[in-house]
């Protein structure tokens, strides 16, 4: 039995976060967000650089769900698009070669893989562009709801690359430990990605990442994770970690692979 479950709802209610139309044209759309997320409107036209109301703005525009921090000196808006060129120019980095070696390609193609820990889909969109199929597990109500929204504009995309790499990725509004057996059995791979506490006060953090550590903690519950994961029945567990962080749980993986920014902790417990 895993620990209780942290509530999303109380991360969220750690920032105040309203919701803002970028047009009249939006507005039944950012209402619709504002009462699923259960979080207020702001006025359209509301300029984020000079608002005070509110630490962060939810910005829905007929393209996409931004999320945008308020005041002059806050870094540009956070948003889930897999066609970008940042996304583009990742798909050809050799990250995506130690990630593919982790979770099996090099055994076997076509891997079922349950991404326990979404945030912002980059990962599981890397695997499912390596041919996995992907079911995207993610807690966070509002990380959530820019989950769908990035995922329907893909598969709504007039590239073709892009519509068939999202066609092999499925999301669900949840915990992973919530999922029930029927779903939890496709899966051949769980992937952790658990946020982490910074250590030391040269930590640098990116300011996208700082946010997301107000919104969704720092991986409290990530021990637990950990050995939820490990008694499901699933060809192997990875763990993604920085190159330093410890174990989570204490547990030593079957064998790691090491990048220089990233590193990946695989436990192996039957053959894929």
């Amino acid at each position: 039995m895993s620990a209780p479950l942290s509530s999303p709802s109380e991360r969220e209610n750690s920032l105040s976060i309203e919701v803002l139309a970028l047009s009249p044209a939006d507005e039944l759309a950012a209402t619709a967000l504002a009462e699923a997320l259960a979080l207020p409107l702001c006025q359209i036209g509301t300029d984020p650089g000079d608002y005070v109301a509110a630490q962060v703005l939810l910005i829905c525009s007929e393209e996409e769900i931004a999320l945008q921090q308020t005041g002059r000196s806050a870094p540009g808006p956070i948003t889930v698009e897999f066609g970008n060129a940042a996304m583009r120019h990742r798909r050809r980095g050799g990250h995506n070669e130690l990630l593919g070696k982790a979770v099996g390609l090099s055994r076997k193609s076509g891997i079922a893989v349950l991404d326990a820990t979404a945030g912002l889909g980059r990962d599981s969109f890397i695997l499912a562009d390596l041919g996995c199929t992907v079911c995207l597990c993610e807690r966070n109500n509002l990380v959530f709801q820019m989950l769908a929204s990035g995922l329907g504009k893909a598969a709504n995309s007039s590239d073709e690359w892009l519509r068939a790499v999202v066609q092999r990725m499925s999301l669900f509004s949840g915990d992973a430990r919530e999922l029930i057996e029927s779903q939890l059995h496709a899966a051949e791979v769980i992937y952790l990605d658990p946020m982490f506490p910074e250590r030391g006060k040269r930590a640098k953090v990116k300011k996208e990442m700082a946010l997301f550590h107000q919104l969704l903690g720092a991986g409290e519950d990530s021990d637990e994770l950990l050995v939820w994961a490990l008694q499901q029945d699933v060809a192997r567990v990875v763990v993604k970690r920085p190159p330093k962080a410890p174990q989570l749980a204490g547990r030593k993986p079957s064998h790691v692979i090491a990048g220089k920014a990233v590193r990946y902790d695989v436990y192996v417990l039957r053959g894929l």
